[in-house]
C-alpha cells in the first residue's frame, strides 16, 4: 500500500494521507448524529504506454452532503481491460483498507464504507462484473457498479 502519494481536495489542495483522515475525522465530530457513507472508487484512462489511475474516497454525510479526496497515480499500461479493470478495483479496496485501518486506530465508529468500481452489465466491462465483483464481496466489502458507482464513474473520472 501507498500512503506517500499526496491526495487532492477540491477546497483544501494537497493533502497527505494523514490529513485526509484528519478531514474525514473532524467533519464526522462536527456532526456526530449523522450518517456517513465513505465510499471508494477508481476510475482510468491509458496513454501510450501509461496508464492513469485516479482513486478517490467520498464521504457522504447522509442527506447534508458531502467531501471528496483523490490521488492519482501512474503505471505502465496493462495488456488487456481485464488487467486495467482489476487494477482500478485493486487500488480502491487498498485504499478503502488504508482507511479503515486508519479509523479503527482513531476509534472512529458509525460508518459504512463501499467500493465502487467502474463496470456495469452494458458497454465493453458487462463479462467482469461478476468476477470483479465477487472479490470484492470475497474480501468482505460492499460494492456496487455502474450506474450506482458515483466514486468511480463519476468523481474520479472527473480527475482522469
Amino acid at each position: 500500500m501507498d500512503g506517500d502519494r499526496p491526495f487532492h481536495s477540491p477546497t483544501l489542495g494537497p493533502l497527505s494521507f494523514s490529513q485526509v483522515v484528519d478531514e474525514i475525522v473532524g467533519m464526522m465530530d462536527a456532526d456526530p448524529k449523522a450518517e456517513y457513507q465513505l465510499v471508494v472508487g477508481t476510475d482510468s484512462q491509458t496513454y501510450h504506454n501509461v496508464a492513469e489511475y485516479v482513486t478517490a474516497i467520498v464521504v457522504h454525510r447522509v442527506g447534508k452532503g458531502g467531501r471528496y479526496f483523490w490521488r492519482r497515480s501512474r503505471e505502465k499500461r496493462p495488456h488487456s481491460l481485464r488487467e486495467r479493470i482489476w487494477r482500478e478495483a485493486w487500488l480502491s479496496y487498498e485504499v478503502a483498507q488504508m482507511l479503515i485501518e486508519a479509523l479503527r486506530e482513531r476509534e472512529v465508529l458509525g460508518f459504512h464504507l463501499e467500493i465502487h468500481v467502474d463496470v456495469g452489465r452494458a458497454g465493453r466491462t458487462r463479462e467482469l462484473v461478476e468476477e470483479v465483483v465477487g472479490m470484492i464481496i470475497g474480501i468482505g466489502l460492499p460494492v456496487r457498479t455502474k450506474p450506482e458507482a458515483y466514486a468511480a464513474s463519476t468523481v474520479a473520472d472527473k480527475h482522469t
